[in-house]
């Protein structure tokens, strides 16, 4: 993987769609590829990942269940739901269990979702300078409590 480059993990049970997706794509960002949830579990094991996509109707695990999954160990990466198929409750549940930051109907417009994959990386970066910033703070307020016990004791 090529540092610097955004991370995306695309996982599709369909074989055409992965393929399309990596030619699409490889040059402006590192791309996994994972034909099932389990895969895409597997994969995130191994792999620093910024952006998820996942088809949402895919055999022995939804897009959905697998941005669940996703959820109990690696809450960093920004998550989109993509599918062909237009089904309310797959959208409300995914915004609402699974955490998704964009859902995006199939077939995709390639600038659109080249834009989409370049927000949600910013989103990503965002999130991880906010934490930094937090690590920062309380790392600085203790030593001003330390200097103001210091200063009361004296």
């Amino acid at each position: 993987m090529e540092k610097g480059k955004i991370s995306v993990l695309y996982v599709d049970d369909e074989i055409n769609n992965l393929n399309s997706f990596k030619a699409a794509f490889r040059r402006d960002f590192n791309i996994l590829i994972a034909t099932s949830g389990r895969e895409g579990l597997e994969l995130l094991k191994h792999n620093v990942v910024h952006v998820i996509i996942t088809d949402q109707r895919m055999p022995e695990m939804t897009g959905v269940d697998f941005l669940i999954e996703v959820l109990k160990d690696y809450a960093d990466p920004v998550r989109i739901l993509l599918t062909g198929y237009t089904d309310i409750t797959a959208v409300i549940d995914a915004v609402n269990k699974g955490h998704i930051y964009y859902y995006l109907n199939k077939p995709w417009d390639e600038q659109q979702l080249r834009i989409i994959i370049k927000n949600a990386y910013e989103i990503f970066h965002l999130r991880e300078e906010n934490k930094e910033l937090i690590e920062k703070l309380i790392d600085v307020n203790g030593q001003l409590e330390f200097l103001l016990r210091q200063n009361l004791l004296s």
